[in-house]
């Protein structure tokens, strides 16, 4: 994760900021693609059953690598190459406490106000539609923006980041469609708007590059 990236990164943040900010009817225009016949689409059995699979992934992996790193200090170790350090477990919770966490979780979801697509009046709610950057909407907690299983989802970024290669490459890869899935699931159950899950996935990215920058990539160099 180069500095080059984490310029890349922001300039995708300020432009869908500014996007979203100038044109914010793309939202409710991307929601009415997941609306029909008075409800969303994603009701069904099958989609409450991928959204729970979704919802928990992101954190049965921190635990697995605890597992792991747990096992090897007993001495129950496997390959030498697949067991994470001490400083990449300090990496693995730190960014999913700071990034998921405390940033999205408790400080923009919980204030930002901003009432979900099921729940403004174009889509049958009795709430006002409010554009990301307004943070005057009804919504009390856990509101809209940003999503907070796109960033849970995006988050699996950071472990992968620690494998080796040849299995780095595909396991972020396979991170970023996970993360899109989630994305794309949120919005069919009328969750969040398409501006909450595309900030959430660049904020998240931020984050993890900026402390990958700051805790691993030193130790990488150095190696």
């Amino acid at each position: 994760m180069s500095n080059k990236s984490i310029l890349l990164n922001i300039a995708l943040l300020l432009l869908a900021a500014i996007i979203f900010g100038l044109w914010p009817m793309l939202d409710l225009a991307a929601a009415r693609h997941f609306f029909g016949a008075g409800a969303f689409a994603g009701n069904g059995n099958g989609e409450r059953a991928l959204r729970r699979f979704f919802y928990f992934a992101p954190l049965i992996v921190p635990v697995a690598m605890t597992l792991l790193w747990a096992a090897a200090k007993l001495g129950y170790a496997p390959p030498a190459r697949f067991i994470p350090t001490g400083r990449s477990m300090i990496f693995v919770w730190l960014s999913l406490a700071l990034a998921p966490g405390l940033f999205v979780n408790s400080l923009l979801k919980e204030h930002s106000g901003r009432p979900r697509p099921v729940h403004v009046k174009e889509f049958g709610g009795p709430s006002s539609f409010r554009p990301w950057y307004s943070f005057d909407g009804d919504c009390r907690n856990n509101c809209s923006f940003v999503s907070g299983e796109v960033a849970a989802s995006t988050w699996l970024i950071a472990p992968a980041s620690l494998a080796p290669e040849p299995y780095r490459t595909p396991l972020m890869a396979g991170a970023l469609v996970f993360a899109a899935m989630t994305a794309y699931l949120r919005m069919a159950f009328g969750g969040h708007f398409l501006s909450d899950v595309i900030m959430a996935m660049l904020l998240t990215l931020l984050a993890l590059q900026v402390l990958y920058r700051w805790m691993i990539a030193p130790r990488v160099r150095a190696g």
